[in-house]
């Protein structure tokens, strides 16, 4: 299995293939989960600072590689996300076979254009379920790491990633309450923050 970006979630008619910016390809911010790994796994500290020079870029390879050491079973899940993708496109297929607003012709279109596009779909939901992966064994470092807080520069993705982090920590087991906040230093460089709330419910 492989890592790769493909795009936005395609949205296919029998007119053509468009593209909807508001699903990313998740493999955007995969690069920004593996950094966070990486600096938290290698850190003694309970409050974790990143700055500009900490960021890292990434090969898909050692994307993979990284998500293999955090993640269980990897190879698995992707596997189980195949037989998922493949269902997907199945019922794509007879949803536009079913439409009885289509013409034939309309109909051979838009088969085509999810034929030309089984692919993408493919690499598009795995990387999403990389993402899903990553997400959670973040949340299980932090976790068994007593992370306090998180405190990041505003910028590679970062605070996309961690935002997407609260709801999978409120979900995580024990359940971690974090909250996120931004704020601007002394010298007007944006930060964000993600604090776990540990002192405050320990204390």
């Amino acid at each position: 299995m492989v890592l790769k970006y493909v795009g936005a979630y395609p949205v296919v008619t029998h007119k053509g293939v468009s593209f909807d910016p508001n699903r990313p390809d998740k493999y955007t911010f995969l690069n920004a989960v593996v950094e966070l790994l990486n600096i938290i796994d290698k850190s003694n500290d309970k409050d974790i600072k990143i700055e500009a020079k900490d960021h890292q870029e990434y090969s898909a390879t050692l994307v993979l590689e990284t998500l293999n050491k955090y993640c269980d079973n990897l190879e698995e899940i992707f596997t189980s996300k195949e037989k998922k993708v493949e269902e997907v496109i199945k019922n794509y297929n007879d949803s536009a076979k079913n439409n009885p607003n289509l013409s034939a012709d309309e109909k051979r279109a838009i088969l085509g254009n999810i034929a030309i596009m089984r692919d993408y779909y493919k690499q598009y939901m795995i990387n999403e379920k990389a993402y899903e992966c990553s997400l959670n064994a973040l949340a299980d470092l932090i976790t068994s790491k007593h992370i306090d807080t998180i405190t990041f520069i505003v910028g590679r993705n970062y605070g996309m990633v961690l935002s997407d982090l609260v709801q999978v920590l409120q979900d995580h087991k024990p359940p971690i309450d974090a909250t996120m906040e931004f704020f601007t230093d002394d010298s007007g460089e944006a930060y964000g923050k993600l604090d776990t709330n540990r002192t405050h419910t320990q204390g």
